[in-house]
């Protein structure tokens, strides 16, 4: 049986429970009541509203896995001279014996489903549908609104594209990218000017076509009027559309790599916690007199002026700002509670640890000593093992030399596949040679400045191609993309060792391979989740951003997309990723890391208006400016200051939050049967 006839019996049930269905079949009218804004409004009464278009079993897919795939209906609704779109997800049914466990179970999908239930829309606010027909798997669309968001992609498992495209061109204007057929503008009677991400420096990661596309009119119809529709489902009264930023229309030199980014947008977030939390903390602080602001003095400030290595210009870059009060204060929360950082664990203090067989004793411990101090450098390529799941802390070291025999083999008969390919069967082998292409460009132009990779005919630039076309034949589905030398390479310093590098880098793609997937449902959510931090942690700015039109958070791509190798010197990145390694706060603190930089230059930001393009150049001109030291702490204290209130804004399995054992493969291009 297959997987979509599976899933389609799990989520079957009486259509005339569900809420949805129940109140389109009522008799009388139904007022839609929401705008594209999230506000509210009174229709006529007499204006009722007609489902011209419904399709059940129509899935969105918040995780490569099928188990977290939601299935709903999808409607067209027309009141009046308006069109409305909808899509509302399947009720959570409970399985199991255990009474408790059950409820849990349905709480948890209820509040995931929620998350992504799309209320009415007007068609007003739809600025494009994009139609996507792979040759194998189901088809779906991304509908993306006029402000630059986008809804996640609707999968249609039974099929039902042209039919709803069909209906909407009865009932919106249309035009048709003469560059990309399965390309519908909504509404559009201009030109859209894309912007360009070229600035990220990843061009096979983001390569954005520079001129706009050529428009041809598809089927006219009457312009719908901008209106919105009150859903009986909503668990808080307020909309809760996921949405993700699809700020202009992408060419890869991968057709496989749609990499539009999604920030799934508008779900509730209580902060009662945290202004309560903050509130008594203000008030123990002053009530002992505890001079809150007398460590300002340690920010330190970027120099005044670096040189732009793209150009003979010199480039301004700012002073750090101090922190602006916000709401909540927590820049006065950060000075008090992160913790000063402490010398690097050494080889004395690590056999502190280990019991006579060497096993870890304490594996919390651990990770909390590396947290707030990281680790000498020669211990880093036996630690490191464990950080990345390598070596399990209860393993001995008779089974980590075993292992390490085992597993050198394994990579040889892995690295022979392709060392065996003749040039007759490259020939013949598109993708092979594209993606050796790909990495013989790559390695030679990687932390080329490091001693370690410099020199014509470096031994070690060969490994980093040996070991990422090697990982290509691995991970067949994944392959190669841009930015996994920049992960690799400090691996290999560390490492020092071909094999080890290798299932090291392997452990550490299962955490931080999604963000390079087809969909890029990694950099989705992580995106998403880091625009909800923002909101809850720094409102201002977050209401600034949102003013200018920032909200994709397109200019912290690079940050997440390589975990900020790009922009710390090398010795402090790996710093930085020992202590994202241990998940001792949270799994998700670089998304705190991203927050507490944002947050030290807010005033900058805002005090020069600056708009997406600014924006992204400032960013991209900080790097090898930010103190690290100083970013460690304050993103601790916004970490414990947002509590629940942080964990609820980050969605589930969101990177590197997906298991890191072995659960088939993460990257599937379509399902079994």
């Amino acid at each position: 049986m297959s997987e979509s006839s599976t899933m389609q019996e799990g989520e079957s049930h009486d259509l005339s429970d569900d809420a949805d269905y129940a109140a389109s079949q009522q008799q009388g009218s139904t007022s839609i009541s929401q705008n594209g804004s999230g506000g509210r409004t009174v229709m006529n009464e007499a204006d009722r509203a007609q489902v011209v278009y419904q399709k059940d079993n129509v899935t969105i897919h918040p995780t490569q896995y099928a188990s977290e795939r939601i299935s709903g209906r999808l409607r067209l609704i027309k009141q009046g001279s308006s069109l409305f779109m909808t899509w509302i997800p399947y009720k959570a049914t409970p399985s199991g014996n255990d009474l408790t466990r059950q409820n849990s179970n349905v709480r948890s999908a209820e509040r995931d489903r929620n998350l992504y239930t799309i209320r009415p829309v007007p068609f007003t606010d739809v600025r494009s549908i994009r139609r996507h027909t792979p040759t194998l798997g189901w088809q779906y669309i991304i509908v993306v609104l006029s402000s630059g968001l986008a809804f996640p992609p609707l999968y249609f498992y039974n099929g039902g594209v042209r039919e709803f495209l069909a209906t909407l061109k009865e009932h919106a204007f249309l035009v048709r990218s003469a560059d990309d057929a399965n390309a519908f503008l909504v509404n559009d009677f201009q030109d859209p000017l894309q912007k360009s991400l070229s600035s990220l420096e990843l061009p096979r990661a983001v390569s954005v076509a520079n001129s706009p596309s050529t428009l041809v009119p598809a089927s006219p119809s009457p312009f719908a009027e901008s209106s919105g529709r009150t859903d009986r489902d909503s668990c808080d009264g307020s909309p809760s559309a996921s949405l993700y930023s699809e700020r202009s229309r992408q060419k890869v030199h991968d057709p496989a790599h749609d990499l539009s980014i999604q920030v799934l947008e508008k779900f509730s977030l209580l902060t009662k916690y945290a202004r309560e939390t903050t509130s008594q903390l203000l008030r123990e602080i002053h009530g002992d007199n505890y001079g809150a602001f007398e460590r300002k003095n340690e920010f330190q400030s970027l120099p005044s002026s670096v040189h732009d290595g793209r150009s003979n210009d010199i480039v301004k870059v700012p002073d750090e700002a101090p922190v602006a009060s916000d709401p909540l204060e927590f820049d006065k929360l950060a000075l008090v509670w992160g913790k000063p950082r402490q010398p690097p664990l050494g080889p004395e203090e690590w056999t502190t640890f280990l019991d006579s067989e060497g096993r870890v004793m304490d594996s919390k411990a651990l990770k909390k000593r590396i947290f707030y101090g990281g680790i000498e450098h020669e211990l880093r390529n036996e630690i490191w093992k464990f950080l990345l799941g390598y070596h399990k802390y209860d393993s001995t070291y008779a089974e980590r030399e075993y292992l390490a025999s085992i597993k050198k083999s394994e990579y040889e008969t892995i690295k022979h596949q392709w060392q065996s390919i003749s040039p007759a069967q490259a020939k013949r082998f598109t993708k092979f040679r594209e993606r050796k292409g790909l990495i013989e460009k790559d390695v030679v132009r990687t932390d080329r400045s490091i001693s370690f990779y410099d020199g014509d005919d470096n031994t070690n630039v060969a490994l980093l191609h040996d070991i990422l076309l090697t990982y290509s034949f691995y991970n067949f589905d994944l392959g190669y993309c841009q930015g996994m030398s920049d992960l690799l390479s400090p691996i290999l310093y560390v490492m020092k060792d071909e094999s080890e590098s290798f299932w090291c880098f392997v452990a550490l793609m299962e955490r931080l391979g999604p963000n390079f997937n087809r969909d890029q449902n990694g950099m989705h959510s992580q995106l998403f989740a880091l625009s909800k931090l923002v909101e809850l942690l720094d409102s201002p700015l977050h209401n600034y951003f949102k003013q200018k039109d920032c909200l994709n958070y397109f200019f912290c791509f690079r940050w997440v997309l390589i975990q900020f190798k790009r922009e710390f010197e090398y010795e402090k990145i790996m710093l930085l990723w020992e202590v994202l390694w241990t998940h001792y706060l949270s799994e998700h603190l670089h998304l705190y890391v991203c927050v507490a930089i944002l947050k030290r230059y807010r005033k900058k930001i805002m005090g020069d208006q600056m708009d997406f393009d600014t924006v992204l150049k400032f960013i991209n001109e900080l790097s090898g400016h930010i103190d690290l030291d100083a970013t460690l702490k304050d993103a601790e204290a916004l970490c414990m200051c947002a509590g629940e209130n942080g964990e609820a804004c980050i969605p589930p399995g969101t990177p590197p939050s997906l298991p890191i054992e072995d659960t088939g493969s993460l990257y599937p291009q379509q399902d079994d049967d």
